[in-house]
């Protein structure tokens, strides 16, 4: 009989604040952190994050450092800034400097070697330096409750190289973790469907990227709707909600399901936080010293006076 899924907790996601898809689930003796990164989106409608976003971003960095020493299974779906730690990481992501010897027992899961960018593995290789710990390949693997895919492409695979690395988490219900997978890709969304999950948790597409075609977002609606439907809840978030036009595109889809399409705040029953769709109003809300994110990134500013 399979444990029980005792927590999923997710940690961070654009309705909450930050960019990344990162969760914490608990099944029987196993915690299992799942892409413990974020990123704040360094430069948007050419302006750096609000010290709002800033304050938000710091509770998340606390969380993620709390959660990696209680963690017996870390799993980075890919070397993407806004999903792992890193060893060159901008004041408003997570540095890997404070990790080491948090927790040397855990293991740690990512794609194959063979499906890692130049990026990719010039990161994995930092980590695995300053973390002193080796990786494991994931792919196809199953081991104990975690079941991982193959890599899939990280959006539309006839326009990127790019790959991730979906996790089922196996307990008395089953989680999945598709992260980045835009929903761009039809064998990706039958795969996630042929694994018969209750939950799953996924990126949906980049609407604020005017690159993206008419025939891509129609694909992406037609993948939605499957998932909507097809599981018992499903969590749409990450690029989808970088712009007031994925809002409005969640919302469309709730309606066209005939059921809810949750946000990760939603799910976490929090404020829906997307600071990074808003941040043109922030800065003329909250006016901003011209001198903050210099200071900041020193040791010279903090978010204090921007709290609520």
């Amino acid at each position: 009989m399979n444990a029980s899924l005792t927590e999923i907790q997710i940690l961070s996601a654009e309705s909450l604040g930050v960019r990344g898809l990162g969760c914490y689930v608990k099944t029987g003796q196993r915690n299992i952190l799942i892409d413990p990164g974020f990123a704040l989106g360094y430069m948007r409608h050419k302006r750096l994050p609000h010290p709002r976003q800033v304050m938000l971003g710091e509770g998340v960095r606390r969380k993620i450092v709390d959660l990696w020493g209680k963690a017996t299974d870390i799993v980075f779906s890919h070397f993407h800034g806004d999903h792992v730690p890193l060893v060159d990481a901008n004041p408003y992501q997570l540095h890997a400097a404070g990790l080491p010897s948090l927790n040397n027992d855990v293991r740690i899961w990512r794609k194959s070697p063979c499906h890692l960018s130049p990026l990719e593995a010039a990161r994995e290789a930092s980590l695995k330096n300053i973390l002193g710990l080796d990786f494991l390949s994931g792919e196809n693997v199953v081991h104990g409750p975690l079941h991982f895919s193959r890599a899939v492409p990280h959006g539309d695979p006839d326009l990127t190289d790019e790959s991730v690395m979906m996790t089922l988490v196996d307990g008395d219900r089953k989680f999945l973790h598709a992260p980045d997978i835009q929903l761009l890709h039809d064998q990706t969304v039958s795969r996630i469907l042929d694994w018969q999950p209750d939950i799953v948790l996924a990126g949906g597409p980049p609407l604020y990227l005017s690159k993206l075609t008419e025939a891509q977002i129609a694909r992406a609606w037609q993948n939605a709707l499957r998932l909507a439907r097809g599981v018992e809840l499903f969590i749409l978030d990450h690029h989808l909600l970088r712009s007031k036009e994925g809002m409005i595109w969640l919302e469309r889809l709730s309606k066209a399901a005939g059921r809810p399409v949750l946000c990760a705040a939603d799910y976490m029953d929090k404020e829906r936080m997307f600071l990074e769709a808003k941040r043109e109003s922030l800065y003329q809300r909250f006016p901003v010293a011209v001198n903050w994110h210099e200071d900041y990134s020193q040791g010279k500013a903090t978010t204090m006076d921007y709290g609520p």
